[in-house]
């Protein structure tokens, strides 16, 4: 995002599909899928937003320019690419500790385990569910398409 600071105030939508992203990591081709719903969804409010992060297996140790030459290159993403951050412990992320407040993981842990966890956002905030990262993007259609019509 040009190494300005942003909030998702800045990205008006009906929806939010937000994602903690690895370019060294099995699941990156879900890159493709991601860019997919962004093409698909994105006319009727939906905003995509890859936030890569390096505390998972060390997946991600390039720095933001090379991050975002990747995903273009790679896997022509023209959704918002963050700087890298943290999405756990002290140094975490402010969105992702919302994020795992609002929608805990299995058995109501609010640690993210891996990389590609994503979360969706109805645009008010008010609605967030949380997606493992062995979902695949194309799943979530119909949970998007849902999100879009409150």
């Amino acid at each position: 995002m040009g190494g300005k600071t942003c909030r998702l105030a800045d990205f008006p939508a009906q929806a939010y599909l937000l994602v903690n992203t690895a370019s060294r990591c099995g699941f990156t081709p879900q890159y493709e899928g991601l860019e997919t719903l962004w093409q698909r969804y994105k006319a009727k409010g939906l905003v995509v937003l890859a936030f890569p992060c390096d505390q998972f297996g060390h997946q991600e140790p390039a720095g933001n320019d090379e991050i975002e030459q990747f995903c273009k290159a790679r896997f022509s993403v023209s959704f918002s690419v963050s700087q890298k951050i943290e999405v756990n412990g002290v140094n975490a992320h402010p969105l992702f500790d919302a994020l795992k407040r609002s929608a805990p993981g299995v058995l109501g842990t609010r640690r993210i385990k891996w990389n590609f966890t994503k979360f969706l956002v109805s645009g008010d905030g008010a609605q967030v569910k949380r997606f493992a990262p062995l979902e695949k993007p194309a799943s979530l259609h119909g949970q998007i398409e849902q999100f879009l019509s409150l």
